[in-house]
């Protein structure tokens, strides 16, 4: 049989968070998986191996207190990168906005690394504001 394209891939897991549907997850990611997540900075956690990568999303595509929302996806070759908004609240403020980039092979999700911008209560100080 041969193996899933990224395209469909990357498509099956934005489809897990918006449907907040984690059965979707199951069969997307490698048993080598390594993915950092967006939180705690300044590193973000590190999650190694295909059922600890799972577990942590089937939980966030669970939570139905939250939305994601992606806004671009790219695709090259066997790299993926996916600009969204991530929704915590009612409030017009309560979210941020972020990417993942993702690499997938033989099918599955390999890699994952969370990036995303620092809400203003936690804001790191510009340049052009520091010794000002």
């Amino acid at each position: 049989m041969p193996s899933r394209a990224t395209t469909e891939v990357i498509h099956q897991f934005n489809k897990a968070f918006v449907d907040h549907d984690p059965d979707l997850l199951i069969g997307l990611v490698g048993t080598d998986c390594v993915m950092e997540a967006i939180q705690p900075a300044p590193e973000g956690e590190r999650v190694e191996g295909g059922g600890a990568c799972l577990a942590f999303w089937q939980a966030l595509a669970e939570d139905h207190a939250t939305q994601f929302e992606p806004e671009q996806i790219d695709i090259a070759g066997d790299r993926a990168t996916i600009r969204w908004r991530y929704r915590f609240g009612a409030g017009e403020t309560d979210y941020v906005r972020g990417v993942n980039l993702m690499r997938v092979a033989d099918g599955v999700i390999v890699e994952a690394l969370g990036y995303s911008k620092t809400p203003a209560s936690e804001a790191v100080p510009l340049a052009t504001t520091i010794g000002a």
